[in-house]
């Protein structure tokens, strides 16, 4: 019966014309029977045309198999996975002419063979088997086994594994792209079993490549495009502390180095560490501390490598800075000033003008005499303090008498700085009795005045004192000595 109803399409479908010359097709000629599945379709050329159209179906005119694929001028076709079994193929070919319309030319049919055996194994087309240095997003391909209606593929890290890709039907198509990168250096087993409605190839053999490994140096990488070695690693500019004021809130901190992407941890006290962020700000959680990464990429094998700049900074809680002393002392050269402060900031120094210079140290040295101001700021944003490096002293800041009496108490008069601060800024003292006369010259850096006078102890009574400081002014005063 399938014979007539051949016959019949062949009479009805085979015959059509068109006033154009047309192409025949030579292999399988118009009508043959048990055509193998994997035959190669060819037609007579024609001459004076740019190129072919084909068309396959089951039906007339159909194109459920193949639908106008150009053939260039090529006058051949193999379909590559092969043609169903045990069906009527209907062939259509059009001619593209310059100038004119396409030509549809009438449609021929051959009827496939009856396959009933299974297929037998392919071969792997990319990667070939041993491959070495293979890409890690490469698409495995491989060649078509004929008779096979599909193919199922397993791929895995070692001979017959499949940790990978675990027996996927594929379907009747002869590539595989794997969902994630395959890992980068690592030999790449895969099996790939051939299956027709008769069964399947049975044991087919496994085949492997091996991926590539990675060489990016990130400090010098040859960029192709610019001809040049460049650095990938981002550079970097963030504080090793952030420090957060008395009253203020937790502060989103932003970067604006310049980079592919960002990162940023919070470090935790068991070692672990927790993702905040994956864009350039991040909302900090509390004092502790916090790891910030800046990356750019660069692709090689396959594979995206990142190139990282990396810092771990502090929050801290901060504050104005409480100074305590200032220490003054008068060399050669001139003043030397130590600024003395407490508090939980991070602060720097400056003299003489609020704007700076500032530095890290608190040490100044040769100085020029005469009157100073020493301003300390709070790195962190909390705020300056200020004081005049020599105190207002009065003569109420010296002593109002002392006892030379041998007891190891009071036995000498002398200036003591205050105790709200530890700076010595009198330069030199002269004692005088209630007539003017001088008795004494005191060194401040001394023991100070015994109450002797060329050897002799002095009489109780009150004398006067006149002090100097760096800045040169006069403090007067006096004081009693008592016996």
């Amino acid at each position: 019966m399938k014979k007539i109803v051949i016959l019949v399409l062949f009479l009805l479908f085979g015959f059509a014309s068109e006033a154009q010359e047309c192409p025949r097709i030579t292999n399988p000629v118009n009508g043959s029977i048990e055509v193998p599945v994997n035959t190669t379709i060819t037609w007579n050329s024609v001459d004076g045309i740019v190129g072919y159209l084909i068309s396959l179906g089951t039906t007339p005119g159909g194109t459920e198999i193949l639908n106008r694929r150009s053939a260039g001028l090529t006058n051949s076709f193999t379909p590559e996975v092969g043609l169903p079994d045990d069906t009527i193929i209907y062939v259509t070919i059009e001619m593209f002419l310059e100038g004119q319309q396409i030509i549809l030319c009438p449609g021929e049919i051959f009827t496939t063979v009856d396959v009933t055996k299974a297929p037998l194994c392919t071969d792997l087309a990319e990667p070939i088997n041993n491959a070495v240095s293979i890409d890690v997003n490469s698409k495995i391909t491989w060649a078509y086994a004929p008779t096979a209606t599909g193919y199922r593929i397993s791929i895995g890290t070692s001979s017959g594994g499949s940790d990978i890709t675990d027996n996927i039907n594929v379907g009747n198509v002869l590539s595989y792209n794997p969902p994630e990168e395959l890992p980068l250096d690592q030999e790449i087993f895969v099996s790939v079993v051939p299956y027709n409605e008769n069964g399947d190839a049975g044991s087919c053999s496994v085949e492997s490549f091996t991926t590539g490994v990675p060489t990016v140096d990130c400090l010098l990488y040859y960029d192709s495009v610019s001809g040049s070695t460049i650095k990938l690693s981002p550079e970097i500019d963030f504080p090793d502390q952030i420090g957060v004021c008395p009253g203020d809130d937790f502060e989103v901190l932003k970067s604006n180095d310049r980079a592919r992407g960002f990162r940023w941890y919070r470090l935790n006290n068991d070692g672990t560490e927790t993702l905040l962020s994956e864009t350039t700000e991040v909302s900090i959680e509390g004092f502790g501390k916090y790891r910030y990464e800046a990356y750019n990429t660069v692709i090689q094998s396959g594979a995206t490598i990142e190139c990282a700049s990396v810092k771990e900074f502090e929050v801290v809680p901060s504050e104005q800075a409480q100074i305590n002393a200032i220490l003054v002392s008068r060399e050669s050269t001139g003043l030397d000033i130590e600024i003395q402060v407490s508090g939980s900031g991070n602060y720097e120094f400056a003299l003489d003008n609020i704007e700076g210079p500032y530095q890290d140290s608190p040490i100044f040295n040769r100085i020029p005499v005469g009157e100073h101001t020493a301003y300390v700021r709070d790195k962190n944003g909390c705020g300056i303090v200020q004081r005049s490096v020599e105190r207002n002293l009065s003569a109420k800041d010296f002593p109002q008498f002392f006892t030379p009496n041998g007891d190891g108490i009071n036995d000498f008069w002398q200036f003591v700085p205050p105790g709200d601060t530890r700076e010595n800024s009198v330069e030199t003292i002269w004692v005088y009795d209630r007539y003017g006369n001088l008795m004494a010259q005191v060194d401040p850096e001394s023991k100070g005045w015994s109450g002797n006078f060329n050897g002799q102890p002095l009489p109780a009574s009150d004398y006067w004192f006149k002090a100097i400081t760096f800045n040169r002014r006069k403090i007067l005063g006096h004081f009693t000595l008592k016996r």
